[in-house]
């Protein structure tokens, strides 16, 4: 996990982890569902290698954090490079299996359309109703 101390670090970890998932969880130090969280999520970015990682200290970036709308912690982003922010929400230890939800749903590869398929089959399997491209 990468420790984030300002926003230029951020948007940096953003930027230089191009296609790559990304799951930022905003924590305290005071914060008691944190703490308790805190060692689950680091055996999860150790199962989840290809998984960027990044922690935001509330208490040290409160100015970024409040652009960010996290008002509860612990509290999570989930980016993908150009997609930008695909989901945001706040989870305990309690309700772990939130994150690793959304860790399923979009730790997905970038194409996802199915097995590569030769243009023969893509012809032997159309519909019989289709009608073709008209001036081909």
């Amino acid at each position: 996990m990468i420790d984030i101390h300002s926003t230029q670090e951020f948007l940096d970890a953003l930027r230089d982890a191009g296609d790559r998932l990304v799951i930022v969880e905003f924590y305290g130090t005071w914060c008691g569902s944190c703490r308790a969280l805190f060692p689950r999520l680091c055996r999860t970015a150790t199962d989840n290698p290809n998984i960027v990682f990044l922690k935001v200290n509330f208490d040290e970036n409160k100015p970024m954090c409040k652009r960010l709308n996290v008002k509860v912690l612990p509290f999570f982003h989930f980016y993908r490079g150009a997609d930008g922010q695909l989901e945001a929400f706040s989870c305990s230890l309690a309700k772990f299996q939130k994150l690793k939800d959304a860790i399923a749903v979009h730790n997905t590869d970038r194409c996802s359309i199915g097995p590569p398929v030769g243009v023969g089959d893509v012809l032997d399997s159309s519909s019989s109703q289709e009608k073709p491209a008209e001036g081909w």
